[in-house]
């Protein structure tokens, strides 16, 4: 998939022995003004951001995981607010299901206040194909390899009114 799929997932392949299973994640929806804070990935397919974020581990609810996700990656410590919106993946249902045949994630998104942005870059335990970070001005998130597609509409939605929306399997 050329653009936005979840951090991690090209490792899932087809072939992966077991039942399928669903996984669960947050990610964070990061605002420094009119700036939306993503991380670019590199995969055999190619480059593209994605929210930071990730899976969610045993024992810990969706607000814990993604603090502990931003912290992991970017070296923030973010303090996670209301849900933005709720998606699914389904692999099999989208361009790279010769890879995500077997992936089923579903992703809260929640929008995350930073008190502090100079840590920033200084992650412990990043993605293994996690390559950096940008701030993309939201007007322009249309321009860029960025999943869901319309990213933009939906956050600035969510600002609006507070919305939150489950936007079902969409890549």
């Amino acid at each position: 998939m050329p653009c936005g799929h979840p951090v991690g997932v090209a490792s899932i392949s087809s072939s992966r022995p077991g039942p399928p299973t669903v996984r669960t994640a947050a990610r964070a929806v990061i605002l420094r003004g009119s700036e939306l804070l993503v991380v670019r990935v590199r995969t055999d397919e190619g480059e593209f951001l994605v929210l930071p974020g990730g899976g969610q581990e045993h024992g810990e609810t969706l607000t814990d995981t993604v603090q502990r996700e931003v912290f992991e990656e970017l070296g923030l410590k973010v303090v996670p607010g209301r849900l933005v919106y709720l998606r699914e993946y389904v692999g099999k249902n989208h361009g790279m299901h010769r890879i995500h045949g077997r992936f089923h994630q579903v992703e809260a998104v929640f929008h995350c206040a930073c008190g502090d942005f100079s840590p920033i870059g200084g992650g412990l335990t990043t993605d293994r194909r996690q390559i950096g970070f940008e701030w993309i001005p939201l007007e322009k998130l249309a321009d860029y390899p960025l999943s869901p597609q319309g990213l933009g509409a939906i956050i600035a939605q969510s600002l609006q009114d507070g919305s939150a929306r489950y936007l079902g399997d969409v890549h």
